[in-house]
């Protein structure tokens, strides 16, 4: 008699927005980024897509809905670029699209905002609440890139425990102003201050920010992706 086969489950699909215009600075390569993400991801399974940042990408009409889904994971690669209208869109253009990225998160989709997205999306004004910080000019900075470590400074999250301090070759960001709320995982030490650059935020939902990855020397450290991966699979339900 004919068994029945069980059902090869669905990948678990995950969306990396890389910023465009008005969110694609000239220090930060997003799609190298991605490209490093793409395959790491995939390793664990997850079907990897890249998207650049546009107004309608996200509506009910947009390409996601029509054509990719509802994402399991929202990555942010994105910086601080050009505003120009004429381009891309005013502010109202784009007032869309920021609210259909936090209604995303509010219904339960994780996010993974990582380095310079912490100084993107000055136009939506509830980013810093939902990414729980933020850089802010004047107050936040960075000494030269460089060989750079970065420690744990708790380890009973489900990300860090048992973690090593990591190292790699990056930018060690300093002065971001976090939420009091938000959770900080790990910090770089910098003439006798640590720093806070990696945390959760205080939700709703599950929220992480991670400003390690200048640019694709970072990710040539072991330590810096198994992070990436720990991150990746507690925003994805693992741990408590």
């Amino acid at each position: 008699m004919p068994t029945d086969t069980p059902a090869t489950p669905a990948p678990r699909r995950a969306l990396v927005l890389v910023g465009r215009g008005r969110y694609e600075d000239p220090w930060h390569d997003g799609a190298a980024t991605a490209g490093v993400l793409q395959p790491l991801l995939a390793t664990d399974g997850w079907d990897v897509r890249v998207h650049g940042t546009f107004p309608g990408l996200l509506a009910e009409d947009g390409l996601v809905a029509t054509t990719l889904g509802r994402p399991d994971l929202l990555v942010v690669a994105a910086g601080s670029g050009r505003v120009d209208p004429a381009f891309d869109g005013d502010d109202a253009a784009w007032a869309g699209f920021h609210a259909a990225l936090a209604g995303l998160v509010a219904d339960g989709v994780p996010l993974l905002v990582l380095h310079a997205g912490a100084n993107t999306f000055h136009d939506a004004p509830g980013w810093s609440g939902l990414v729980g910080g933020r850089w802010v000019d004047g107050t936040s900075w960075h000494p030269p890139i460089g060989p750079a470590r970065f420690d744990v400074a708790d380890g009973d999250h489900p990300v860090t425990a048992g973690l090593d301090a990591i190292e790699a070759f990056d930018e060690r960001y300093c002065d971001l102003v976090v939420d009091p709320g938000s959770r900080v995982l790990l910090t770089t030490r910098h003439e006798g201050r640590d720093h806070p650059v990696v945390w959760v935020a205080p939700g709703p939902g599950r929220v992480l920010y991670d400003a390690l990855g200048h640019d694709v020397r970072s990710w040539e450290s072991p330590s810096r992706r198994a992070l990436v991966r720990r991150e990746v699979a507690w925003l994805a339900g693992a741990g408590a």
